[in-house]
């Protein structure tokens, strides 16, 4: 699990750099197509990221099953809600 949320924290750190460039694409007037071009790639930096945690959800699940299959059931199903949502 550890290993899930590092990768997760450097996804984020990734994304925040990203942001924190296009800021200063803005500031510097940079054109509108450059800015548009790496928002469009934070976005999907930001997708891949859901898809990595909502994975690391339902193979959290499915490797530690609640002794109560009910509440298994419940937990596969708020993921692929989070899923659903993307």
């Amino acid at each position: 699990m550890q290993t899930e949320k590092k990768e997760v924290i450097n996804r984020l750190k990734r994304i925040e750099g990203q942001l924190r460039g296009v800021q200063k694409m803005i500031q510097e007037d940079q054109e509108c197509i450059d800015i548009v071009t790496q928002l469009t790639a934070i976005r999907s930096s930001i997708n891949s990221t859901l898809g990595v945690v909502i994975s690391n959800r339902i193979s959290q699940v499915i490797h530690h099953p609640e002794e109560d299959a009910k509440d298994q059931e419940e937990r596969i199903q708020e993921a692929l809600k989070m899923i659903i949502k993307k």
